[in-house]
């Protein structure tokens, strides 16, 4: 059986092929059972996730991730996570992958495969908020499907940002470091948030006209980075419906009857089967909420184990 390391994943899952094969990934579908949660520590809060899926005659994976967030007091990362992949044929396990950066690459490539349906072709100032571990790849996802000029780069730790827009700009990128959230949102095209937020951070006053929002942090329902008025301006749109279960950026406007499921416009999977026209004109503004899906992460795994063989 084969291992992935990070480095191995990272190599394997260019951007400029991974968001294509997400886009076929949600296109043809998989069997995706609801992630199970488990309970290892309730004390510590350490929870046990398993994200299966499959398709028919092709791959069959697992990714395992634990979450321990004590492990921040012992100077280690509070979450590990790893994927295992087997032939949905023989049920032989093929490879052990790194789960950590696959989920980084495949999250950041999720949310740039739906700004490809949803923000405007002609966007060129992209604001990024949170800059750790998955918010600093969201430039070079977004650069794979998007012209993109100016990238703006916020944190609460205002040292972080500058040091991250450094970065960028070594990369070639024009970067900039911005202190006033509320007036980089107003010059924003794009905003993308990645951020542990548990309240509001983005105000839909501030999102102009033709804006696209996206929302990759909050994935549990005490999690929120967009306040109400930001779905109640915008056209909403989910990777998969568990969104409207799993996240406070749409569970709680929901139980405030500020939004209706049903006005949900729609998820990942329809837009990439062209069952859904994406963004209807210029001036609308598109809210697009990832939670995390075992498809994306089989059809990561799957490019992973294909790289070398």
């Amino acid at each position: 059986m084969q291992t992935v390391s990070a480095e191995q994943t990272a190599l394997a899952l260019p951007f400029a092929t991974l968001v294509p094969a997400l886009r076929d990934g949600f296109a043809r579908g998989a069997t995706t059972p609801p992630r199970h949660h488990h309970v290892v520590n309730a004390d510590a809060d350490a929870t046990l996730l398993l994200m299966p899926s499959w398709t028919d005659g092709e791959f069959l994976g697992v990714k395992l991730v634990n979450v321990f967030p004590g492990n921040n007091e012992r100077g280690l990362p509070a979450l590990s996570s790893a994927f295992v992949l087997a032939s949905a044929v023989t049920g032989e396990h093929l490879a052990v992958i790194d789960g950590n950066e696959l989920t980084r690459r495949r999250t950041v490539a999720t949310s740039a495969l739906a700004a490809s349906y949803l923000a405007r072709p002609d966007s060129r100032v992209h604001l990024v908020v949170g800059t750790g571990h998955i918010g600093s790849l969201v430039p070079a996802a977004y650069a794979s499907v998007l012209e993109l000029d100016t990238v703006l780069v916020h944190d609460r730790d205002a040292d972080r940002a500058a040091r991250f827009a450094a970065e960028l700009r070594e990369q070639g990128h024009h970067a900039e470091p911005v202190a006033d959230l509320a007036a980089a949102a107003r010059r924003a095209d794009v905003i993308t948030c990645a951020t542990l937020a548990t309240e509001p951070i983005i105000r839909g006053e501030w999102l102009r006209p033709g804006t696209h929002l996206d929302l990759i942090g909050s994935f549990r329902r005490t999690m929120r980075e967009s306040d109400d008025e930001c779905v109640r301006r915008g056209t909403v749109y989910v990777d998969t419906p568990v969104a409207c279960d799993e996240s406070g950026d749409l569970t709680q406007p929901i139980a405030a009857g500020v939004l209706d499921p049903a006005a949900i416009a729609g998820d990942l999977a329809q837009l990439c089967r062209d069952e859904l026209p994406g963004r209807r004109d210029a001036d609308e503004i598109t809210v697009f909420k990832t939670v995390g899906s075992g498809l994306a992460d089989l059809t990561a795994a799957a490019l992973a184990y294909r790289h070398d063989h």
